[in-house]
């Protein structure tokens, strides 16, 4: 029973203790709640009373208005160039596909793709037997009208017979020739050699099948006769000229040259409006295969100490375009408002013909959030 009367005790010691202690908590709590309040009023009071005097005095507006906090960036003076890039394709001169002149089955083929070959190298042939016989057959018909020919013209000379059995059986001769001359070119068209040297792209027949006059054989190219093509809007007509350097980029290998211009076209596509541009390839260390995307810069405006600025600092108001700079003013640093003439932009950069000094400081970071003649205070980041 001691031991109850004991243990109970303690528990209502144990817990009038922790009652006081949160209504301490409360307590502090509330008085926290009640401070900050008093500091809001006051700072309220604080607020008021300040523009209440500003209008008053000016001078007092001045002295304590808050600075904006700033970055800054010097006004560049460097060499500006404005590119015109387009998108263009690796052409060749040399780029054939080599087509069945006559319809047979295909004999042999002597190359596969990639193999390197000579101009005149044979590259396939077709069947000609059926030209053979015709051509033995030919001959053979050849060879009696000479013999018939040649008796003919020694009776003529003697004149015995007339003249025209001495003319028929010239035109026999004639036409025998010609059409002996017409098979053989018939076999020699069956005989597919190629016509430069280069490296074979693709075959596109077997052995055994049968090819019809027009249908695709062999492609055939010269890699070292390579050039980019591609077209300029007419808006740009007189800003290029043959010789001028030229940058070309090959996004999907990541490589880049320069070349010259090797042609500017003359005459406008009435379609999309453009005319065409030529860029011989120099000799490269790395593969460049014809349709390969290019993309071509040419400058077409270019100045020496220009005034370059950030093109994203420039606003605009009644009067026109507008920066703003950091000045010293007495002891203080204030914005500045600066209207310039804005020139050509390239690449998020902007020359500026008119109304920049090299030496002024341009407000960067908070530049949205200055005004005429307000304090500034340069810092190294804005938050």
């Amino acid at each position: 029973m001691k031991t109850i009367t004991i243990f109970l005790l303690g528990f209502m010691l144990i817990s009038i203790n922790a009652c006081e202690q949160k209504d301490e908590l409360q307590e502090k709590k509330q008085e926290l709640k009640n401070q900050k309040m008093n500091l809001q009023e006051i700072r309220n009071s604080i607020a008021t009373l300040e523009k209440e005097i500003s209008v008053l005095d000016p001078e007092f507006a001045k002295k304590n208005r808050k600075a904006t906090l700033i970055t800054t960036t010097p006004v560049e003076q460097t060499t500006f160039e404005h590119f015109v890039e387009v998108s263009g394709a690796v052409k060749s001169r040399k780029n054939v596909l080599i087509s069945a002149e006559n319809m047979g089955s295909i004999d042999r083929i002597l190359v596969t793709e990639g193999a390197e070959v000579k101009k005149g190298q044979l590259l396939l042939s077709m069947d000609t037997d059926l030209y053979q016989r015709n051509l033995d057959q030919l001959e053979t018909e050849y060879s009696l009208a000479t013999t018939m020919f040649e008796k003919q013209s020694n009776l003529w000379k003697q004149n015995i017979g007339t003249e025209v059995q001495y003319l028929q059986s010239k035109n026999q001769k004639q036409s025998l020739e010609n059409q002996i001359a017409n098979v053989k070119t018939q076999i020699s068209k069956s005989q597919i050699r190629a016509p430069f040297n280069g490296t074979i792209e693709s075959v596109d027949v077997r052995e055994g099948e049968m090819a019809q006059i027009g249908s695709p054989l062999v492609r055939l190219v010269n890699h070292q006769e390579m050039y980019i093509k591609a077209d300029i809007s007419e808006s740009f007509i007189g800003e290029f000229e043959k010789g001028e350097t030229v940058i070309i980029n090959f996004p999907s290998i990541n490589q880049t040259i320069e070349s010259k211009l090797s042609s500017v076209g003359q005459v406008i596509d009435e379609m999309n409006r453009t005319f065409s541009i030529e860029a011989l390839l120099p000799p490269t260390d790395f593969t460049i295969k014809p349709n390969l995307l290019a993309v071509v810069k040419l400058s077409n405006f270019r100045q020496e100490n220009a005034i370059v600025i950030p093109t994203k600092l420039i606003q605009k108001d009644h009067k026109g375009d507008f920066v703003f700079i950091a000045e010293k003013e007495k002891e203080e640093l204030i914005a500045k408002k600066v209207h310039i003439d804005r020139g050509i932009t390239y690449k998020n950069r902007t020359m500026i013909p008119e109304g920049l000094a090299s030496k002024s400081m341009l407000i960067d970071e908070g530049f949205r959030d200055v005004a005429e003649g307000g304090k500034v205070k340069i810092v190294n980041s804005v938050i």
